[in-house]
């Protein structure tokens, strides 16, 4: 087996969390009434300005009904006006006058309500933005739960990510992030937080931030690391990730004492990519297993083949 001697090591306190990359703004363009589409117009993947109209939904019903409704109040609105002059001279009682003022404003009303029926059967751009790919064709018949095409607004990006509530405390808004867009490219850049959830998600116990990408855009939906810098650096024993034995209630690591196998009880702090941080359980000087773990026995012989440094370890993990 080989070992190592524990030593306190730099702990870069910086927090990775899990990121995506938000449209400015989104939406999906969907009719806001059932009926045939008349018009679509859909420039997918170019830029549109707001207030295009983006399709028409047949409204030949309904500015019949307005024509109908306009005629029945020309003919309402003219029995009020004679009604007027009969009830001045005491030839016509008020009830009758009122229910014709009333059939006048009823007339009205349902003008007015047909005209906003047609304004639904535009669909318009709420906002400037790229046009996502079309979902339907002309003269197919739509309805509310139709999708036509989706909108994207990405001359600026958001990023959301997760972060446990106990790092809540580092979190305030102005403060800048570093934003992993690309790890191939190895693309880096700085991120502003503007927002963050007021409450932490009762199930998974992680608070949502919110940050606006600086210096240029990345594809709505794109995966991203997010590296949040916690504060100083400092010093602590660490660990190789595959040394450590997970248990139901603990993390367990071996220790070489007198020669024998000694099974120790640790607590965790910030992990690393094959490293992490025991902030109980180990201290300066300790003799810890690093190799062939699992063969190791409580209170057995061990038989050290190599001392090696945390280095050695940590490269050697890092190559598989």
């Amino acid at each position: 087996m080989d070992i190592i001697i524990a030593a306190p090591e730099t702990i870069s306190n910086v927090v990775e969390a899990n990121g995506t990359v938000i449209a400015e703004e989104y939406v999906e363009l969907r009719p806001e009434i059932s009926g045939r589409l008349t018009y679509l117009n859909v420039p997918e993947g170019k830029n549109i300005a707001k207030g295009t109209v983006i399709a028409r939904v047949n409204d030949a019903d309904l500015k019949a009904q307005i024509a109908k409704s306009k005629v029945q109040l020309d003919l309402a609105q003219t029995t009020v006006d004679r009604y007027k002059k009969l009830l001045d001279i005491n030839g016509l009682n008020q009830a009758d006058y009122d229910a014709a003022v009333n059939q006048v404003n009823s007339l009205r009303a349902d003008i007015v309500y047909s005209q906003a029926l047609v304004d639904k059967t535009v669909i318009r751009a709420p906002f400037s933005g790229v046009a996502g790919l079309r979902g339907i064709s002309p003269g197919a018949f739509v309805s509310p739960s139709t999708v036509i095409a989706t909108l994207q607004q990405t001359n600026k990006v958001k990023i959301d990510f997760t972060l446990p509530d106990m790092y809540g405390n580092i979190i305030k808004k102005g403060m800048l992030v570093t934003v992993e867009v690309d790890a191939a490219s190895k693309d880096i850049r700085k991120a502003i937080v503007v927002a963050t959830e007021p409450g932490a998600n009762t199930d998974t116990r992680n608070l949502k931030v919110r940050a606006l990408l600086q210096g240029g855009t990345a594809n709505p939906g794109a995966f991203v690391k997010v590296h949040i810098d916690a504060g100083q650096s400092r010093t602590s024993i660490k660990v190789p990730t595959n040394c450590i034995i997970p248990d139901d209630k603990n993390n367990q690591v071996v220790l070489v004492k007198n020669g024998m196998a000694s099974f120790v009880n640790i607590k965790t702090g910030i992990r690393e990519a094959s490293m992490v941080e025991v902030v109980q359980g180990i201290k300066a000087g300790d003799s810890v297993v690093v190799t062939g773990v699992l063969f190791a026995r409580p209170k057995n012989p061990v038989q050290v083949r190599s001392v090696k440094t945390l280095h050695d370890v940590s490269d050697t993990s890092a190559a598989k």
